[in-house]
């Protein structure tokens, strides 16, 4: 079979640092954004089966290390963006949706359920791979079917009882990726909807160093505990490594100053592991994913 020209845009040597939330990180040797979903899969179809892969959504809860990625970026915001309602009790959306976007889009509609998207500063196939939550509330609470697609471009339904799903983790079937999801939705009204979420976005805003380049959360929170509270108790709120700081606003936040490395990022995370340990016992486990290699 004849494979179809592709219509996404290829990138070269792309600098990551431009598309994660700490903005930092080398460069991608090839980095993809397909036209939608169609393209993605013919992409796919057409890739060496040996290259290396990675997905990229709102690149945050994301480490770029300073050498950069030696494979393939597939960047999904801006390509996999459909979303909408599936008759009253569902929403549909690609993986490169923003989680806000779907929490904007049940509120409008009167329905509720989803709010707890509006603070996570990501995208809904970063968010089904984690099961990011926030305010209480998880992503695979709501889930009722997902689509996956492969390295060979093959898409699958799965059900949820496909996967195994934990605090800020998913055991997936191996080689596929999430492209799409459908989330239950609960009965209510426009006002209150719309209304909760300025609520959570206020809170977020008032607790978080939502102004500076962060990934989000560093590290889980420890059962019956807060990493910010473990790290703010031994005197690590502030702590400052080149252009890494430990938030003074929210412990569990390391923030971007302004001219950090990825290697500035990693020693401080590193270093409140390593007291935190000492000082508590405790190790905090990080929520963050790292990828490629040091300069």
């Amino acid at each position: 079979m004849k494979s179809q020209p592709l219509r996404g845009e290829m990138r070269l040597d792309e600098p990551l640092s431009k598309h994660t939330t700490w903005r930092v990180g080398g460069p991608a040797k090839h980095f993809y954004r397909p036209a939608d979903r169609d393209d993605l899969v013919n992409f796919l179809a057409q890739l060496d089966e040996d290259e290396p892969l990675f997905w990229l959504g709102l690149g945050s809860n994301l480490l770029v290390r300073d050498g950069g990625f030696d494979g393939t970026v597939i960047a999904t915001q801006g390509s996999l963006k459909e979303c909408a309602l599936l008759g009253d009790q569902r929403i549909y959306a690609e993986a490169g949706v923003s989680c806000a976007k779907v929490a904007r889009v049940a509120a409008r509609a009167g329905r509720c359920g989803v709010e707890f998207l509006a603070g996570i500063p990501g995208t809904m196939g970063g968010a089904l791979a984690m099961n990011a939550g926030a305010f209480g509330g998880e992503t695979w609470q709501r889930v009722e079917q997902v689509e996956t697609i492969d390295r060979y471009g093959v898409v699958r339904q799965r059900e949820t009882t496909d996967f195994q799903v934990g605090y800020r983790h998913v055991s997936r079937p191996e080689g596929e990726w999430f492209l799409s999801a459908q989330l239950s939705l609960l009965a209510g009204d426009v006002a209150a909807a719309q209304e909760k979420i300025r609520a959570l976005l206020a809170k977020r805003s008032a607790t978080q160093p939502t102004t500076q380049p962060s990934c989000g959360s560093v590290f889980r929170n420890p059962p019956g505990d807060h990493a910010a509270r473990l790290i703010e108790s031994i005197g690590l709120k502030g702590r400052q490594l080149g252009g890494a700081q430990v938030s003074e606003k929210h412990a569990n936040f390391i923030v971007n100053t302004g001219d950090a490395t990825a290697a500035d990022i990693e020693t401080l995370i590193e270093t409140v592991q390593r007291e935190v340990k000492a000082a508590t016992g405790i190790d905090l486990i990080t929520e963050v994913h790292r990828l490629g290699g040091p300069k």
